[in-house]
């Protein structure tokens, strides 16, 4: 099952509030249920002859002898969806989020087709994350892949270490641009080709497909008369685009930049940015699960018309599967600089959950979903909650804003607590530690959830429209 609608965000380190580079991406499907486990990868050291093929189409290839550990959010039923093991930090502290689904247009297509049995997004994750050293190596290292095998889709992926982070937008069989979001910069991405100017002298900023600069020059595919803009040459520019894509980012920057007045169907709104304020992870989380609070085209809203309600496409979604923000940490040992801030169950109304990725195992809440329903899952649990808080907004946001803004309280302490007794430790007993600590902060999650569940279906029952209130002297 491809992603449908996903929306990214990048935050340069000098442009984020705690100092660190972040990515993060709403893994939004066609479906409201698609079914999800985490799960960690183990390394692999000198594995001869192994392989791997996709369940969508028939792409297959040989793998390294050798891989490094990383932790992944997979499909359950994946013979029947495909892998899409879609974000992690491997042991080097490379992080990955794949994939944004991009789309070129036609003219550029006609002349590279996308590759229908090519590395499509599925497999992405798999055959690149265990195998790179920095951000910059996932974007060489994608890149020859898909110069090879070629692509049945458009994709965006990103990448980050504690240095760098990259954007790659592949949109058509074999051609993709690359780049680097400047330390004080941020980007918003909604599904369509962000990537604005390309510098060709200035490689430490750009990388690109061998050979593209000739393939727009000979088929005449540049509509500018002096510049090389690469969402002008390969994008799209339609009324989906407008009321689907754009008014995404049109949002998120509006948060970012309150001051700047802009226009949500604006097909050509800056894909770099540097906010008024530094950006937290609070701020990512808020953007990723809104629906355009404050304005009119608000679903919940009470201002506007119907029309307007429902005019443009919310970023968190009911099909939003998993939400995460990445994050390398600059100011702790490597052995516990990744940390995966993992939203299972919608990013408007459930948490954030800090992971420290130097792990050997996740907790069974969450590595073992079922296709089923069941409480027990992680899964369930949480897309269960929203769907309760969902079901009686107006009577429920402010609880449920209340429960997110005391967990990401206790979620920033627990994660220097750790970071903190964690200084003791070293190598295996240092793994085993943030193992254990880990689940620890997922039962505390569950427990603080359990509370305000139970709140909240007691005053569900008293707002049955099945009563009846009777006269005392009867």
């Amino acid at each position: 099952m491809k992603d449908d609608a996903c929306t990214s965000i990048l935050v340069g380190k000098k442009a984020a509030m705690d100092g660190n580079n972040l990515i993060a991406r709403n893994d939004d499907t066609f479906s409201p249920l698609n079914q999800q486990k985490f799960v960690v990868n183990p390394a692999v050291h000198g594995q001869k002859g192994r392989k791997i093929k996709s369940w969508l189409n028939k792409f297959e290839m040989d793998l390294p002898e050798d891989a490094y550990r990383y932790p992944a959010v997979p499909n359950v039923d994946y013979k029947k969806y495909g892998y899409y093991e879609e974000s992690g930090i491997n042991e080097k502290n490379v992080a990955m989020s794949a994939t944004e689904s991009t789309y070129g247009n036609e003219r550029t297509l006609a002349f590279d087709p996308l590759v229908v049995d090519g590395l499509d997004e599925d497999c992405i994750v798999n055959v690149v994350l265990p195998y790179i050293d920095s951000a910059r190596d996932g974007v060489q290292y994608l890149g020859k892949l898909i110069a090879k095998y070629g692509s049945p889709a458009g994709n965006s992926v990103l990448f980050s270490d504690k240095d760098e982070i990259w954007y790659m937008e592949i949109v058509t069989g074999h051609h993709w641009v690359a780049q680097r979001i400047p330390d004080d910069a941020y980007a918003i991405a909604a599904n369509r080709v962000s990537i604005e100017e390309v510098d060709f002298d200035k490689p430490d900023d750009f990388m690109w497909s061998e050979g593209i600069r000739e393939f727009v020059a000979d088929h005449n595919l540049n509509p500018d008369i002096y510049a090389w803009n690469f969402r002008h040459i390969f994008g799209t520019y339609t009324e989906q685009d407008r009321h689907y894509n754009t008014s995404r980012v049109w949002y998120g920057q509006k948060i970012l930049n309150p001051s700047i007045e802009q226009d949500p169907e604006d097909p050509d709104l800056p894909f770099i940015r540097k906010a008024e304020k530094k950006i937290s992870k609070e701020d990512i989380e808020y953007i990723l699960g809104s629906h355009y609070q404050d304005t009119v085209f608000d679903p919940f809203g009470t201002r506007g018309t119907d029309e307007e309600h429902h005019r443009y496409r919310p970023i968190g979604l009911n099909r939003t599967q998993n939400a995460h923000i990445l994050e390398i940490r600059r100011d702790v040992p490597e052995e516990m600089a990744g940390i995966m801030w993992l939203c299972i169950g919608g990013p408007t109304f459930t948490p954030f959950v800090p992971f420290f990725t130097n792990m050997n195992d996740t907790d069974p809440s969450y590595s073992n979903t079922s296709l089923d329903y069941n409480m027990n899952d992680a899964w369930w649990y949480y897309k269960s909650f929203a769907a309760l808080v969902e079901s009686h907004y107006p009577q429920f946001v402010q609880v449920d804003v209340k429960y997110l803004t005391e967990l990401n309280r206790y979620f920033r302490s627990r994660v220097a607590e750790v970071i903190e007794a964690g200084q003791k430790y070293a190598g295996e007993e240092l793994t085993a530690y943030l193992t254990k600590a880990n689940q620890e902060t997922v039962a505390h999650t569950r427990q603080e959830t359990e509370k305000v569940w139970g709140e909240l279906f007691k005053e569900a029952i008293k707002m049955s429209k099945l009563t009846f209130n009777m006269d005392k002297n009867l």
